[in-house]
């Protein structure tokens, strides 16, 4: 799928989720320094929402959007590059106490089995912006890699799969 950034294409590796299929598992960092995987979010559906950076605009926004539609047995997860002490930081500005904020510091291996590591151009070793949202089971219900960086993804769409 072409991704691109200002209009200029990026090269993004790995195989994207499609919808049906069981999400790849993952270990990344939280808040306090602790290695998480999906397994910590058992019985729960969950909306990874990954963005480049919580220092853009964009990412801002749709971190504070999805923190709002959270709702009863949804995880409502965060993935960034940014580190720990950053994504707290951000939270507790902004008022986001509905999510969970991950970092890819120590979970690489995240950005290609999720099919959203850039490879090329300025944000090259960091992900693409993207929405998927699981079931309890971790089978994908929704999947949306942003085709451009700087838009907001389709969270009406994403919000849906959840019904």
């Amino acid at each position: 799928m072409a991704v691109t950034l200002g209009g200029t294409p990026i090269d993004v590796a790995g195989s994207f989720p499609k919808v049906g299929d069981t999400a790849p598992d993952f270990k990344l960092v939280n808040k306090d320094l602790a290695d998480v995987s999906l397994a910590d979010f058992a019985g729960k559906k969950k909306i990874l929402n990954i963005v480049p950076s919580l220092d853009t605009p964009v990412c801002a926004t749709s971190t504070k959007k999805f923190n709002d539609a959270a709702v009863g047995n949804t995880a409502v997860l965060i993935i960034s590059a940014d580190l720990p002490f950053a994504m707290s930081r951000f939270c507790g500005a902004e008022s986001t106490n509905n999510v969970v904020t991950l970092s890819t510091m120590r979970g690489a291996e995240f950005m290609k089995n999720y099919g959203i590591a850039i490879t090329s151009g300025p944000l090259a070793g960091i992900t693409a912006r993207a929405v998927v949202v699981l079931d309890e089971n971790n089978k994908v219900l929704h999947a949306e890699l942003v085709p451009e960086i700087k838009q907001e993804p389709n969270y009406e769409a994403a919000l849906a799969a959840l019904k």
